[in-house]
């Protein structure tokens, strides 16, 4: 591939590289590397295993890209959120660098249709894959490092990965929500009281298995009780996120009045 072939990229993030074969191995998965080796041992004939280079491909770009991406997502935080504990500032910095989050940053910057691939992994639909462009992400990201140096790297990491999500989030009111585990708050919150555990339910299952929701339940009831004291419910694409969800529910109602028995609530 030619240089030129990546100036769309490049102007996505904002940034044009010097050495273009960091940016080519950054984007090379191992699949063509593996390729391209066994097309020179059969042209070339075998060769020891000793004087054979790594593979040209990302996986150790993707090991350097991680540890630079992790770096500047704890230092922003760190300088953002200066009253934040440590435990809130790892939940967010955990969701920042996310594979789930990197591949949308992934898509957005049609990273997909730069990938270098092998013809495997091409039929198979490789440059929609979550954990290939996940990977290619941080590579590419140790590309940016490796060619330029920090400065170019951090620039890029919160052009892309971290800014843009962290002002959705506040745009969507829902920063705190989005980083609080409510099942351990509620649980806090009727030990404190004196309470049962919350006892947590499946209500109910809807839609395609790709597609699921699910509505989960959750009892409130003193120590002893058989009937609770309140019940709330959440709907959401998995059992741990509706629960989340109910227990949200739960823990605004309790902490903002007396528990009313259920069948008036």
């Amino acid at each position: 591939m030619k240089p030129e072939d990546f100036s769309q990229l490049e102007s996505a993030l904002d940034y044009k590289f010097s050495n273009h074969d960091l940016l080519r191995q950054a984007l090379t998965h191992s699949s063509l590397a593996h390729e391209m080796e066994m097309k020179a041992v059969v042209e070339g004939g075998e060769q020891p295993e000793t004087e054979r280079p790594p593979s040209a491909d990302n996986e150790q770009f993707e090991f350097l890209g991680d540890a630079v991406l992790g770096l500047v997502t704890s230092e922003l935080l760190f300088q953002r959120f200066p009253d934040c504990r440590e435990g809130r500032l790892s939940k967010m910095r955990a969701h920042l660098v996310s594979a789930r989050h990197l591949v949308k940053v992934a898509r957005a910057l049609h990273l997909g249709r730069h990938l270098l691939l092998g013809r495997g992994e091409e039929h198979s639909g490789g440059r929609a894959k979550p954990a290939l462009l996940a990977d290619a992400l941080e590579a590419l990201i140790a590309a940016v490092y490796l060619d330029g140096g920090m400065e170019p790297a951090k620039r890029v990491i919160i052009n892309t990965v971290l800014e843009p999500e962290l002002k959705r989030l506040e745009s969507s009111h829902n920063v705190d929500d989005h980083f609080t585990d409510f099942k351990s708050a509620l649980q806090e919150w009727v030990q404190a009281k004196g309470l049962a555990q919350p006892v947590y339910s499946v209500l109910n299952e809807s839609g395609p298995e790709h597609r699921k929701l699910f509505t989960m339940q959750v009892r409130i009831q003193e120590q002893g009780a058989e009937e609770p004291i309140y019940v709330a419910s959440g709907e959401d694409s998995t059992k741990k996120k509706a629960e989340q969800q109910a227990a949200r529910v739960a823990l605004d109602y309790l902490r903002s009045q007396q528990p009313v028995p259920a069948e008036s609530a």
